[in-house]
């Protein structure tokens, strides 16, 4: 009974997560926000597991990331950045880079550098070839008025990304502006 229960449980979590749609939300001056990742697989054992070395199960996976997308569409539909923070940090996977960049970006937003810089590097620390998180830490480096740090960012997200992608035209649309525009990105 136990066993039925949890799989009628988790097919239900699993076509409730495939029938959300996708939130097609923009942030200003960002360009498209990164999409919700897809939960981590059950197989995974990285540092991004909720506990270290410990698998998940699907009904973690599915909470996991009916949680991601519950605190992406606090940032980017409802632009409460408070409320996300702590919706992202409840998650329990914060070394993760989409969590830590969102972080991050939430933080920036609310005006608070030094935290969000913190968060940035954590996004970078677990995954340096993270180009969103490349792109927000160079829209952070405008605002700091370090523009030469910012180019830096850019040519990185040009060799992850290219020069086609979001993340590198967004971030070399920010760069053209003249300084002290007080554009916020």
């Amino acid at each position: 009974m136990r066993k039925s229960a949890i799989r009628l449980l988790s097919a239900i979590v699993t076509a409730a997560f495939l029938a959300a749609p996708v939130l097609p939300a923009f942030a200003a001056g960002g360009g498209d926000p990164p999409a919700p990742p897809p939960p981590p697989s059950s197989n995974d054992t990285s540092k991004n597991t909720k506990k270290k070395g410990k698998k998940t199960s699907a009904i973690e996976e599915q909470h996991f990331a009916v949680g991601y997308r519950a605190a992406y569409a606090t940032i980017y539909e409802r632009h409460d950045f408070a409320s996300a923070i702590d919706q992202l940090k409840a998650l329990g996977h914060h070394d993760r880079a989409d969590v830590a960049n969102l972080i991050g970006y939430s933080y920036r937003k609310l005006g608070d550098y030094k935290l969000s810089q913190a968060w940035y590097e954590r996004a970078l620390k677990d995954d340096p070839n993270h180009a969103r998180t490349w792109q927000y830490y160079g829209l952070w480096q405008i605002e700091q008025g370090n523009r030469d740090q910012a180019q830096y960012h850019l040519n990185r997200i040009a060799a992850i990304a290219g020069t086609t992608s979001e993340e590198y035209r967004s971030l070399a649309e920010a760069l053209e502006k003249p300084p002290g525009t007080g554009l916020v990105y």
